[in-house]
């Protein structure tokens, strides 16, 4: 299947660099367009990657400076203020995929949509890791008849920086919104303060101490399986393996309670585990999301509208990718 070339906004980046290596292992001709503002860096991090091209992004232009280039789609690795991105996809009719906006930030997006319905498909990517952990939840509740409680805990090694834009987009988040976005008996709230402070079981089984972080994994989730209480919360620190003396890795513990297909009181405890931290993980979302968005995966592209991750990503296929990397969605005990 030839398609035209992908454009990653600010892909050079680890998180960009990620992507194209998952894409690549399924699609090795798929061809890339790496934009960024530093026309110099752009090409380098084309050349490392391979099969690509380093273009200079001009936000300001309609066009974003690459006149009539065709592009297949767009994928903006950093907080897009100025929707540069959207609205060019947009005029184009190509998927859009944006992975770094807060979940305080999500209401230009949606207005551009808005106003434009059917325009191109729109995938708000900024849940944890761009889907990983929406997809493995929903994996694990259908194990359930009815999921009444979810409690998500991310813990990211201290020594798993994921680069520069990672940094200043997590500073900007925190700074912005220090109070957490959480469902607590069917009502969202926002925790803050003592409230907002939480303590999670690592997979080694450590206790962790976090604090809420206001992720849109919390309504995503929150209005797929109706669960009336839904928190996620985050700790930085050393990860399990790097405790146990191996290489950092990023964990993602998911918490659920409810009743079973019989009725039953039923609580589990998994854990998300990608041996390589976040970037790769994040990469892994970003690529799957490609393939389907352009029909890479042998189905029909997706339509326009406006999609979550999860709404997009298959979770038997995902969890085949995952283990191809190493990555693990296992059971823990209570």
């Amino acid at each position: 299947m030839s398609i035209d070339p992908i454009l990653f906004m600010g892909g050079s980046g680890a998180i960009g660099h990620h992507s194209a290596q998952a894409l690549r292992a399924a699609h090795p001709g798929v061809p890339l367009l790496i934009g960024g503002r530093d026309l110099g860096r752009a090409q380098r991090a084309a050349e490392q990657i391979g099969g690509a091209q380093g273009v200079l992004i001009d936000a300001a232009a309609d066009d974003l400076g690459l006149g009539d280039r065709p592009v297949s789609a767009v994928v903006v690795f950093y907080m897009d203020h100025a929707l540069a991105g959207l609205r060019f996809a947009q005029q184009r009719g190509v998927p859009h995929l944006s992975i770094s906006s807060g979940i305080f930030e999500i209401a230009p997006e949606i207005a551009t949509y808005m106003h434009r319905p059917d325009a191109a498909p729109i995938v708000l990517g900024y849940e944890w890791m761009a889907g990983a952990t929406t997809v493995s939840t929903l994996s694990v509740a259908k194990g359930f008849s009815r999921v009444r409680d979810i409690r998500i805990s991310a813990l990211i090694d201290e020594q798993d920086t994921g680069g520069p834009t990672v940094a200043t987009d997590f500073e900007h988040l925190n700074r912005m919104l220090p109070a957490a976005l959480t469902r607590r008996e069917g009502v969202y709230v926002w925790r803050e303060g003592e409230e907002a402070k939480a303590r999670f079981q690592a997979v080694d089984g450590r206790a962790i101490d976090g604090s809420g972080f206001s992720s849109i994994d919390v309504v995503g989730l929150a209005a797929a399986t109706g669960a009336a209480d839904v928190q996620f919360n985050m700790a930085i620190g050393t990860s399990s393996t790097r405790h146990q003396g191996g290489p950092m890795s990023t964990e993602i513990i998911i918490e659920l309670a409810g009743e079973d297909q019989q009725g039953k009181a039923l609580r589990t405890r998994h854990a998300l585990v990608h041996p390589a931290g976040t970037a790769p993980l994040t990469g892994l979302s970003v690529a799957l999301l490609l393939e389907r968005l352009l029909g890479l995966d042998g189905q029909p592209p997706t339509a326009p509208g406006l999609y979550f991750p999860y709404q997009l990503l298959d979770a038997v296929t995902y969890r085949q990718r995952l283990e191809k990397e190493g990555a693990t969605l296992r059971e823990l005990p209570l």
